[in-house]
């Protein structure tokens, strides 16, 4: 059997709330808040940054490909044409 003692039982940790201090002095709420905006303003940086941006619908992506093709084109045909001095020389 077990002996009874005269030792106070364990006391239990208190449960975890927003307005639980988590460190320096800031609740959990405060470093949640702080962490969601570090993390927003990463991702909008790198979306500024490397343009990536998300076509709406079909038509928008046919349209962006269209753009890049007809650009694609236009600076092969610049490449074929010749420098400004060669065009503006007058023989004779």
């Amino acid at each position: 059997l077990s002996q009874a003692t005269t030792q106070p039982p364990k006391k239990k940790p208190d449960p975890v709330t927003s307005e639980t201090v988590v460190i320096w002095g800031l609740r959990l709420w405060q470093v949640v808040g702080i962490f969601a905006i570090f993390v927003l303003a990463v991702i909008i940086t790198l979306c500024c940054i490397f343009k990536c941006r998300i076509p709406r619908t079909r038509k928008e992506i046919e349209a962006r490909y269209a753009q890049r093709q007809a650009a694609k084109s236009y600076a092969d045909k610049l490449e074929t044409v010749p420098p400004l001095n060669e065009l503006t020389e007058i023989p004779g």
